[in-house]
């Protein structure tokens, strides 16, 4: 046990509160003596440690926020050892480690003041692990709670809660079991004034549920809100000093005004000639300044960043005021769609799918299910069978860029087009095949994982994959002024920089499969989001009539996919298909020429480029797994042996039945071998099985039944 003493000679401040019926408690000055500030977060047996880090210089050249958060897993944290035979150590963060520091990071970011540009660094790690909630909203609190404690200009705090719906109840700190099994896995986080972020999984829930479960989620958070500020207070925090590199006001004012009369209507062209207008206006702005003054050159960003400002500004104007959209389009108004499939020939299935300017390029490759990709993370063991992979290069807007591995945003906008479409997936049963689906997007300006769902979707029909329903997504805008607030169907890229809010939702013609809200505005109201989900619901189905026109069910398998099929057997007879040291399992499928993987519940799945071969190693299993039956005539069987009192018949793999001399012919037999020898294929009937289990052939009743029928 003992006691820790602070080497700062500072006191260990500890508060707490109920939160969803477990204690949450917050505690500074045990650890993280260097630090900007560090808290400790426990939540029942989960303990999280939230490090902040910021710098006190302001980075000069840069023009953005230098902002990172880190979500670390500790496989020690869920008393585990890492299944890897060769790399124990953790390293390089799992996509889910990924995929929750964006989470995180998310409703943080947009909390800062715009031209902050100190450094800043948020590092998440979960030290203690309660194996029956996820701990990702835990880290969330940590994170907010430590921002605050630096003095940093953070409009915090922030806290999250991930909700089930359990037996028709909306619940907070679900099981992992729970979330899986049930309808919806939503992930809120706000303030205490408003939403900043949503994300969901769901297997097809409405609008209006998702809007209660926001509603039930931003109430149950307000006890962690609350915690954090007091915490603050107890410590007492000094605020940091700090300067914002902000648009030179002058020359905002200059370009405002050289704009003037340039922008609004004359720019309001559908995609892509907008853009070219744009282009073309801002070089013609460049030659303008660098003739008027001396020191452009030196300016060259500054003017550049107040070009954007502008044509931003310009955007919300002709929304706010006019109702119009920057290409022209209605509020409502569906940039125009095209789409087709089998278009790689070699693929097991492929799509394309454009929406204005967007595209987006998906294969799909089905391989048997032994190619499932195995999960062994600090919260999960055991295999992903479906997984969407998102690329989309610097081409794709225009821009040389070096290639690399994949980012976060690649990774986090694949895994939301996964998400949408793992609630329609056929089970393992229905459809036994790993299923690896990858969007290659071909074009951007706006919404690229929209449309890698879209496409992922066509082309899992063009592989033959028997999908339970179609799901279509889009990308949702909000633009407010005051009390005005206009939402936007399927926004471009214009409208998403200008705009308050990205929001993506998909869903089948039932209800929503995934959605993921972004607010840049400090906090919406619930009623605010509701009505953006009721529009988004028009357009997915406005999109979902147009993929139906492409597409409406499942192909024809590519002749170039290999085949899978499945058996049951019982589970008690795994170890005789497998034999000693693999030796059966190994023949059958050298034999055969098959792949065969065995699960522990007794499916068999049998794979092969062509369906004979399928046949072989089904009917041998079968053969293997079979018990005798008395009475049946066995067709066929091999002569194993030849003794003087009878001959052994296989009549089934490994299982020999004795042929008496006396039952090989109604007349009579001298020697066994006057009418068998070994390796003969014979018809044989089981008359009976003694008490040792021996097998007790006939030839000749076989014979007589044959005759008869």
């Amino acid at each position: 046990m003992g006691t820790t003493i602070n080497p700062l000679g500072k006191d260990i401040i500890t508060v707490s509160t109920e939160l969803c019926g477990k204690t949450l408690s917050l505690e500074v000055g045990r650890v993280g003596f260097r630090t900007s500030a560090s808290v400790l977060v426990r939540y029942g047996d989960t303990v999280v440690l939230g490090t902040a880090m910021v710098s006190n210089k302001s980075l000069q050249g840069f023009d953005y926020f230098p902002l990172s958060i880190d979500y670390e897993e500790k496989m020690y944290a869920a008393g585990k050892i890492s299944g890897s035979r060769f790399i124990k150590r953790e390293g390089r963060p799992s996509d889910d480690a990924i995929l929750i520091g964006r989470l995180i990071d998310r409703p943080i970011r947009p909390l800062w003041p715009k031209g902050y540009r100190h450094e800043a660094q948020g590092v998440a790690s979960v030290l203690s692990m309660d194996p029956n909630f996820r701990p990702d909203m835990i880290a969330m609190i940590a994170l907010s709670a430590a921002f605050m404690l630096t003095g940093a200009p953070f409009d915090g705090p922030v806290a999250g809660l991930r909700v089930g719906l359990v037996d028709g109840k909306y619940t907070a700190f679900a099981t992992p079991q729970q979330l899986d099994e049930g309808d919806l896995d939503l992930v809120v986080a706000g303030t205490k004034d408003g939403v900043m972020m949503v994300e969901a999984g769901a297997s097809e829930v409405t609008e209006e549920q998702v809007a209660e479960a926001i509603a039930y989620a931003f109430e149950a958070m307000q006890p962690a809100i609350a915690l954090q500020a007091e915490l603050a207070q107890k410590v007492g925090v000094t605020k940091q000093e700090y300067s914002l590199e902000l648009p030179n006001a002058d020359i905002q004012a200059e370009i405002d005004a050289w704009v003037e009369g340039r922008l609004g209507e004359d720019l309001r062209k559908p995609y892509p000639e907008r853009n070219v207008l744009v282009a073309n206006l801002k070089e013609e702005m460049q030659q303008a300044m660098a003739a008027k003054h001396e020191n452009y050159a030196a300016n060259t960003n500054t003017y550049d960043e107040a070009f954007q400002s502008a044509v931003h500004k310009d955007v919300r104007k002709g929304i706010l005021e006019d109702n119009v959209r920057p290409d022209g389009r209605a509020l409502t108004e569906i940039r125009t769609l095209s789409s087709e499939v089998s278009l790689l020939p070699r693929a097991h299935g492929s799509s394309l799918f454009t929406r204005g300017m967007t595209q987006a390029l998906n294969i799909v490759t089905l391989a048997p299910l032994s190619f499932n990709q195995v999960v062994d993370t600090m919260e999960k063991e055991g295999e992903r069978r479906y997984f969407h992979h998102y690329n989309a290069p610097g081409y794709t807007v225009g821009e040389v860029r070096r290639l690399g591995s994949p980012g976060r945003r690649e990774i986090g906008h694949g895994y939301l087009a996964e998400r949408a479409i793992t609630a329609v997936l056929p089970s393992e049963a229905e459809f036994p095949y790993a299923i690896r689906s990858v969007t290659e997007i071909m074009s951007q300006n706006g919404s690229t994982s929209m449309a890698a769902t879209c496409s992922s979707v066509l082309a899992l029909l063009d592989a033959g994959v028997p999908l339970k329903a179609l799901v279509s997504g889009i990308a949702m805008g909000l633009m407010v002024d005051g009390d005005k607030e206009i939402v936007l169907s399927d926004i471009a890229d214009a409208e998403d920089f200008a705009g308050d809010m990205d929001f993506k939702v998909t869903g089948t013609s039932k209800g929503i499969t995934a959605l993921q809200m972004d607010m840049k505005v400090h906090g919406l109201p619930v009623e605010t989001l509701k009505k953006a989900l009721v529009q988004g619901k028009d357009g997915r189905a406005h999109i979902l009539e147009h993929m139906l026109t492409t597409i409406s069910k499942p192909g024809q398998m590519s002749p170039y996919a290999p085949r899978v099929e499945s058996i049951q057997i019982n589970p008690d007879k795994i170890r005789e298909i497998i034999g000693k040291g693999g030796e059966t399992i190994q023949r059958i499928t050298a034999e055969t020429n098959t792949q065969i993987d065995i699960k522990d519940d007794g499916t068999v799945m049998i794979a092969s480029p062509d369906g004979e071969s399928i046949a072989a190693a089904k009917a041998w299993i079968l053969g293997i797994t079979e018990d005798p039956e008395v009475g049946k005539i066995y067709t066929g069987r091999p002569v194993k042996t030849v003794m003087d009192f009878g001959a052994f018949v296989e009549i089934m793999p490994g299982k020999d039945g004795l042929v008496h001399v006396s039952e090989m012919s109604n007349e009579r037999v001298g020697h066994p071998s006057d009418v068998v020898k070994e390796g003969d294929l014979v018809d044989v009937k089981l008359l009976g099985i003694d008490e040792r289990g021996r097998l007790q052939l006939s030839m000749r009743a076989a014979k007589e039944e044959t005759k008869e029928a």
